[in-house]
């Protein structure tokens, strides 16, 4: 059930953010995701862990997405201060993306296949809602989606094998008298 919830506040602050740049309210959407991952934070049996994991996930994205941008294969509706880098409301998606690692998605732990197939099919999809929804565009959509799919098929397996790592390095904190 925790599970369901988690990924129902996921849903909800993904919808928030992704409207909000479309309609030039990203404050509003990035305040939205921020309350999502602080709860996750403050809920965490293993905040080193997830807190590290958010960190690691924006690093990939402010690497992956300003790469996007740089070479013209997604434009941003609200693209923030420095066109040449990710917005900051993209920054908070993949913040909100690594509070489902070690949770909902913690199946995929060990399924490296896997995951680069969902990540393949899942990553490209979650853009093209976004571009739908007034978000960004794609000035060549078969080239975006194509290279979207590349990225997210690594990417995937390899913040969930961190996500896998990081949480034996970091076991939960003992929530019971010693």
């Amino acid at each position: 059930m925790i599970g369901l919830a988690q990924f129902c506040l996921f849903q909800a602050a993904w919808f928030a953010c992704v409207l909000g740049a479309a309609h030039g309210q990203v404050a509003a959407g990035v305040m939205a995701v921020a309350a999502v991952v602080l709860l996750h934070l403050a809920v965490s049996p293993a905040r080193a862990a997830d807190l590290a994991l958010t960190v690691l996930a924006m690093l990939v994205g402010l690497a992956w997405d300003s790469a996007m941008v740089r070479q013209g294969w997604v434009q941003y509706a609200s693209p923030g201060p420095l066109p040449q880098l990710a917005p900051i409301w993209i920054l908070a998606l993949w913040a909100l993306f690594a509070t489902l690692l070690r949770g909902p998605l913690a199946w995929l732990h060990g399924r490296p296949l896997l995951a680069a197939v969902l990540g393949a099919i899942g990553g490209p999809l979650s853009y093209l809602a976004a571009v739908r929804l007034g978000a960004g565009s794609f000035p060549d959509p078969a080239v975006a989606l194509a290279v979207l799919g590349a990225g997210w098929a690594v990417m995937t397996p390899a913040l969930i094998e961190s996500a896998r790592r990081l949480g034996r390095r970091h076991p939960p904190a003992p929530t019971g008298p010693t």
